[in-house]
């Protein structure tokens, strides 16, 4: 079997788009980062390349299949996966950081998950939970 060869250019490179998120991963290092920074900078990158976020669709439209695939995914085979949906999941220092995270992306799109239905199902979920917890008088969103 001969080895798998892409084509770089033809890939769209996610560390691009990361850059910002990259940083904060960097600077994490020797000081703390909150977690919100973090997780709104990942989400600038998905809004970026994908036009959506891992919020915009439930989980559950994954398949038992897909979440056993993604629970049992390393590295290696997600550099592959992600090569052959047209990504390229390396910056200049290696794997990033979200590589997981973006491999959700990839598959979600992959699966057809990424529509305008999902992203207002998901949403209107996500709504219903804040509004359901205790001691939650309203909810203030930005659309």
């Amino acid at each position: 079997m001969s080895p798998i060869a892409y084509n770089s250019f033809a890939l769209t490179r996610i560390a691009d788009f990361a850059r910002s998120l990259s940083q904060l991963h960097h600077a994490s290092r020797r000081r703390p980062v909150d977690d919100d920074q973090i997780d709104r900078a990942f989400d600038a990158v998905c809004v970026s390349v994908w036009g959506y976020t891992t919020d915009d669709f439930d989980d559950d439209l994954l398949s038992g299949a897909d979440h056993a695939w993604l629970d049992t995914l390393d590295e290696a085979h997600a550099r592959i996966f992600a090569a052959e949906q047209g990504y390229d999941l390396v910056d200049d220092h290696g794997m990033l950081a979200d590589w997981w995270g973006y491999c959700w992306m990839i598959l979600a799109e992959k699966r057809g998950l990424l529509t305008p239905e999902n992203r207002a199902a998901a949403r209107a979920a996500i709504e219903d939970s804040y509004r359901a917890a205790p001691n939650v008088i309203g909810v203030i969103l930005s659309r």
